[in-house]
């Protein structure tokens, strides 16, 4: 792929290409959320909420924020309060989408590498997530466990929440 490829933050451009990622996404598996549960998500957490570009166009998109470790978004509601981050160590990853036609080329691991590193360097301990359609495998190689009795209602009949741990920035840095 000799296309630039960049991780940054979402602007109001992006809605519209985010929504159709999503839907084309999850409308298959029943999960899709429309277009104010996602802006809820992205406005609870913006500096932890992502568009992958290629060349110029959205291609991808993540949203993360904060969540108690065993908790997880309500698909049928939108987010109403924003969790400090001091009262919560976990970084819930919600979403992650790469267009179709990119697939397969490593796109989503740039996504969650930029995750990993921007919840190292916010203190987040862990990072969490529902594997959704089958895809525990995917997450269990990079590193996410599940957590069997932890049992995510709405997200589909072989959902599973799964977290991982991030290395906090300042533990990487040598002390002098």
């Amino acid at each position: 792929m000799s296309e630039d490829i960049r991780v940054r933050h979402i602007t109001e451009a992006d809605w519209g290409a985010i929504v159709a990622m999503e839907s084309r996404a999850y409308a298959g598996l029943g999960l899709s959320e429309g277009r104010a549960a996602l802006r809820s998500r992205a406005d609870a957490s913006p500096s932890t909420c992502f568009v992958l570009d290629v060349g110029a166009q959205p291609a991808g998109y993540l949203l993360a924020l904060p969540y108690p470790a065993g908790r997880y978004p309500d698909l049928e509601r939108a987010e109403e309060a924003v969790i400090p981050s001091p009262f919560s160590r976990n970084l819930h990853l919600h979403d992650i989408v790469v267009t179709e036609r990119l697939r397969g080329r490593g796109l989503a691991r740039h996504l969650l590498n930029h995750l990993t590193l921007t919840a190292g360097s916010r203190g987040y301990e862990r990072i969490s997530l529902i594997a959704v359609g089958h895809s525990e495998p995917f997450w269990s190689a990079r590193g996410f466990t599940a957590h069997p009795g932890i049992s995510p209602g709405g997200y589909g009949p072989h959902a599973v929440y799964m977290s991982k741990a991030t290395k906090r920035a300042d533990l990487l840095v040598p002390s002098a």
